[in-house]
């Protein structure tokens, strides 16, 4: 049974709602917009016809647009087999099943977390590099969770990068959300252990765990990544529920990296992609999409507590490929 969701629930259909939404995705995504329409969207202008160079044009287009090769490579194959049967005629068709492929890709992941009452405390053990949004990151999730009336405590497992548990601690004061801490430079798996026991012993909801940041190319760091959970199934079995990897959507091509070393050494049930508003390589969503298939829990838009947002396949392709979203 399902605690808390965070799909969205349907509203009455208006224009103040759903477009505006999309609106406002449009301007948070700016920078990789621009990477799209000042390529893309402007090379489909005026019904041109389908040709070899134009077919060229498109694929480098989608190179720039930072979607990576495996992505670039299953578009033209699709694209190619929809022009041999003559379905697609000219660039305005092309651009109708540019979308539709692009929707296709990003759909399977579109499974917003969903927060369980049959496992309590619902355990989130988040895991990232550092300078990835990921303490950020939890204090959001943390904001909303309890302001759908959830009872959350964090686990300040960062214990080894300078102010992180002061970072957590400081979300937690400002939330009112009680948060379990050790002296800096403690064993990050212990403190965690220790969360667990206090939050079943007080019945909270959820437990959000941060971990110290890790270098997936450090197999020593990963390690103790693989404690944490060891220590955690010690409490409970099926903990941690979550583990979410938050990873920095301006790090490009390095961003699919790290999520292939993570899934690899913990195996990730879901993802959050930050800083999505700040760089214009957003078309890495794309081929993390395609190469991994995971969960794409949220993306971050924005500083406030409202950026970071349930992932929604459709709004992200409309707010980066639709002419005008109104």
């Amino acid at each position: 049974m399902s605690l808390f969701s965070f799909r969205r629930k349907k509203k009455v259909p208006a224009e103040s709602s759903s477009q505006s939404t999309e609106k406002d995705l449009s301007k948070k995504l700016g920078k990789t917009r621009s990477r799209f329409t000042d390529g893309l969207l402007d090379f489909f202008l005026g019904k041109k016809p389908i040709d070899d160079d134009l077919l060229e044009e498109l694929e480098t287009h989608l190179l720039v647009a930072d979607t990576g090769v495996d992505v670039t490579q299953r578009i033209m194959d699709t694209l190619g087999q929809s022009i041999g049967r003559k379905q697609v005629n000219d660039s305005e068709a092309l651009q109708d099943l540019l979308q539709q492929e692009l929707n296709d890709i990003l759909a399977p992941c579109e499974q917003p977390l969903e927060i369980s009452s049959a496992k309590k405390p619902y355990v989130i053990l988040v895991v990232g590099v550092n300078g990835s949004g990921k303490t950020t990151t939890i204090g959001k999730l943390s904001k909303r969770l309890k302001e759908a009336n959830l009872s959350v405590m964090l686990a300040a497992g960062d214990t080894f990068r300078a102010a992180a548990v002061e970072q957590l601690q400081a979300w937690g004061e400002r939330n009112q959300i009680p948060v379990v801490a050790q002296g800096s430079g403690a064993d990050s798996a212990s403190v965690i252990f220790d969360a667990l026991q206090s939050a079943k012993a007080k019945g909270v909801d959820v437990l959000i765990a941060d971990t110290a940041g890790r270098l997936h190319t450090q197999a020593g760091l990963m390690d103790e990544l693989k404690k944490v959970k060891r220590v955690l199934t010690k409490l409970d079995a099926e903990a941690p529920h979550e583990t979410l990897l938050v990873l920095d959507g301006g790090t490009g091509q390095n961003a699919l990296t790290q999520a292939e070393q993570f899934h690899k050494a913990v195996g990730l049930t879901g993802l959050a992609i930050t800083k999505l508003d700040g760089t214009a390589k957003g078309g890495i969503v794309f081929a993390i999409a395609q190469k991994l298939a995971l969960p794409i829990r949220f993306i971050g838009v924005g500083e406030k507590v409202e950026d970071l947002r349930t992932f929604n396949a459709s709004e992200f392709v409309d707010a980066l490929l639709k002419v005008d979203p109104s």
